[in-house]
Protein backbone atom coordinates (compact mmCIF):
# COMPACT_ATOMS: atom_id res chain seq x y z
CA UNK A 1 0.00 0.00 0.00
CA UNK A 2 1.38 3.54 -1.15
CA UNK A 3 1.43 5.93 2.06
CA UNK A 4 2.17 9.67 1.56
CA UNK A 5 2.03 12.60 3.97
CA UNK A 6 3.05 16.43 4.12
CA UNK A 7 3.32 18.30 7.21
CA UNK A 8 3.65 21.74 7.01
CA UNK A 9 6.19 24.00 9.26
CA UNK A 10 6.73 27.50 9.97
CA UNK A 11 9.99 27.51 9.97
CA UNK A 12 13.01 27.47 7.74
CA UNK A 13 14.25 24.01 6.38
CA UNK A 14 17.58 24.07 8.66
CA UNK A 15 15.82 24.71 11.56
CA UNK A 16 13.16 21.77 11.40
CA UNK A 17 16.20 19.42 10.25
CA UNK A 18 17.72 20.55 13.87
CA UNK A 19 14.68 19.17 15.32
CA UNK A 20 14.50 16.24 13.47
CA UNK A 21 18.16 15.66 14.86
CA UNK A 22 17.52 16.34 18.71
CA UNK A 23 17.00 13.34 20.47
CA UNK A 24 14.97 15.00 22.94
CA UNK A 25 12.66 15.96 20.07
CA UNK A 26 12.33 12.53 19.35
CA UNK A 27 11.99 11.03 23.26
CA UNK A 28 9.03 14.17 23.68
CA UNK A 29 7.39 12.73 20.38
CA UNK A 30 7.43 9.33 21.87
CA UNK A 31 5.68 10.60 25.16
CA UNK A 32 3.04 12.47 23.22
CA UNK A 33 2.21 9.08 21.37
CA UNK A 34 2.16 7.50 24.63
CA UNK A 35 4.34 4.93 23.93
CA UNK A 36 4.86 2.15 26.85
CA UNK A 37 8.86 3.03 26.23
CA UNK A 38 10.93 4.34 23.72
CA UNK A 39 15.05 4.78 22.93
CA UNK A 40 16.55 7.09 20.74
CA UNK A 41 19.66 6.57 19.31
CA UNK A 42 21.43 9.50 16.90
CA UNK A 43 24.36 9.14 15.25
CA UNK A 44 25.95 11.93 13.34
CA UNK A 45 27.07 10.62 9.70
CA UNK A 46 28.35 13.77 7.06
CA UNK A 47 25.58 16.48 6.71
CA UNK A 48 22.81 14.13 8.38
CA UNK A 49 22.49 11.69 10.85
CA UNK A 50 21.01 7.99 11.43
CA UNK A 51 18.50 7.69 13.63
CA UNK A 52 17.36 4.41 15.44
CA UNK A 53 14.48 4.59 17.81
CA UNK A 54 13.14 1.40 19.36
CA UNK A 55 9.79 1.87 20.82
CA UNK A 56 7.49 -0.32 22.69
CA UNK A 57 3.68 0.53 21.64
CA UNK A 58 0.40 -0.21 23.53
CA UNK A 59 -1.89 -1.53 21.01
CA UNK A 60 -5.24 -0.16 22.48
CA UNK A 61 -7.58 0.72 19.75
CA UNK A 62 -6.41 -1.24 17.44
CA UNK A 63 -9.07 -3.76 15.35
CA UNK A 64 -9.41 -6.96 16.66
CA UNK A 65 -7.68 -8.92 13.80
CA UNK A 66 -4.94 -6.39 14.16
CA UNK A 67 -4.16 -7.55 18.02
CA UNK A 68 -4.41 -10.98 17.13
CA UNK A 69 -0.87 -10.47 15.36
CA UNK A 70 0.19 -7.45 17.26
CA UNK A 71 -0.75 -8.49 20.66
CA UNK A 72 -1.07 -6.55 24.18
CA UNK A 73 1.80 -4.30 22.93
CA UNK A 74 4.11 -4.20 19.82
CA UNK A 75 7.54 -3.24 20.00
CA UNK A 76 8.41 -1.13 16.63
CA UNK A 77 11.97 0.42 14.95
CA UNK A 78 12.04 3.22 13.02
CA UNK A 79 15.08 3.74 11.47
CA UNK A 80 15.85 6.83 9.44
CA UNK A 81 19.04 7.87 7.82
CA UNK A 82 19.65 11.08 6.26
CA UNK A 83 21.90 11.83 3.47
CA UNK A 84 21.96 15.39 4.21
CA UNK A 85 19.82 18.18 5.48
CA UNK A 86 17.11 17.76 3.06
CA UNK A 87 16.39 14.09 2.49
CA UNK A 88 16.60 10.22 3.92
CA UNK A 89 15.07 6.80 3.99
CA UNK A 90 13.29 5.39 6.56
CA UNK A 91 12.31 2.11 7.40
CA UNK A 92 9.52 1.15 10.28
CA UNK A 93 9.64 -2.62 11.39
CA UNK A 94 8.01 -4.50 14.19
CA UNK A 95 10.85 -7.59 15.08
CA UNK A 96 8.61 -10.92 14.83
CA UNK A 97 5.92 -9.80 12.97
CA UNK A 98 5.07 -9.88 9.21
CA UNK A 99 5.11 -5.92 8.78
CA UNK A 100 7.08 -3.35 7.07
CA UNK A 101 7.22 0.24 5.83
CA UNK A 102 9.60 1.71 3.88
CA UNK A 103 10.33 4.72 1.76
CA UNK A 104 11.84 7.75 1.94
CA UNK A 105 11.42 11.63 3.46
CA UNK A 106 12.50 15.02 2.20
CA UNK A 107 12.24 18.90 3.14
CA UNK A 108 11.18 21.52 1.04
CA UNK A 109 11.27 25.17 1.44
CA UNK A 110 8.01 26.58 0.83
CA UNK A 111 7.98 30.29 1.23
CA UNK A 112 9.31 30.95 4.97
CA UNK A 113 8.51 27.98 5.71
CA UNK A 114 8.77 24.15 5.52
CA UNK A 115 7.37 21.20 3.92
CA UNK A 116 8.43 17.46 5.29
CA UNK A 117 7.26 14.87 3.09
CA UNK A 118 6.78 11.30 3.67
CA UNK A 119 6.41 8.80 1.27
CA UNK A 120 6.08 5.19 2.18
CA UNK A 121 5.30 1.04 0.81
CA UNK A 122 3.09 -0.41 3.65
CA UNK A 123 3.39 -4.39 3.69
CA UNK A 124 1.69 -6.86 6.02
CA UNK A 125 2.43 -9.91 4.59
CA UNK A 126 -0.54 -12.09 6.02
CA UNK A 127 -2.55 -14.03 3.81
CA UNK A 128 -6.36 -12.75 2.49
CA UNK A 129 -6.28 -9.78 5.08
CA UNK A 130 -2.94 -8.75 4.44
CA UNK A 131 -4.34 -5.53 2.79
CA UNK A 132 -6.88 -4.86 5.93
CA UNK A 133 -3.75 -4.78 8.44
CA UNK A 134 -1.93 -2.14 5.61
CA UNK A 135 -4.36 0.20 6.15
CA UNK A 136 -4.20 -0.46 9.44
CA UNK A 137 -0.95 0.44 9.99
CA UNK A 138 -0.97 3.19 7.48
CA UNK A 139 -3.35 4.95 9.54
CA UNK A 140 -1.57 4.28 12.77
CA UNK A 141 1.26 5.77 11.00
CA UNK A 142 -0.85 8.66 9.64
CA UNK A 143 -2.09 9.11 13.51
CA UNK A 144 1.48 9.13 14.75
CA UNK A 145 2.57 12.08 12.56
CA UNK A 146 -0.12 14.23 13.54
CA UNK A 147 1.32 13.99 16.91
CA UNK A 148 4.54 14.84 15.90
CA UNK A 149 3.35 17.35 13.65
CA UNK A 150 1.63 19.10 16.74
CA UNK A 151 4.42 18.38 18.86
CA UNK A 152 6.99 19.95 16.23
CA UNK A 153 5.21 23.09 15.90
CA UNK A 154 5.31 23.81 19.56
CA UNK A 155 8.59 22.73 19.67
CA UNK A 156 9.68 25.12 17.01
CA UNK A 157 7.73 27.89 18.99
CA UNK A 158 10.14 26.95 21.71
CA UNK A 159 7.75 24.78 24.31
CA UNK A 160 10.43 22.09 25.14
Amino acid sequence: MKFRRELAYEAGPDEVFAMLADPAFREKVGAAQQVVSIEVTITPRGEGFALVSDQLQNTAGLPAIAKKIAGDSTQAIVREDWAGPRSGTIEITAPGKPTRAVGTIRLQAAGAGTTYVQELDVTVKVPLVGGKLEKVMADNIDNGLSVEHSTGIAWLKGER
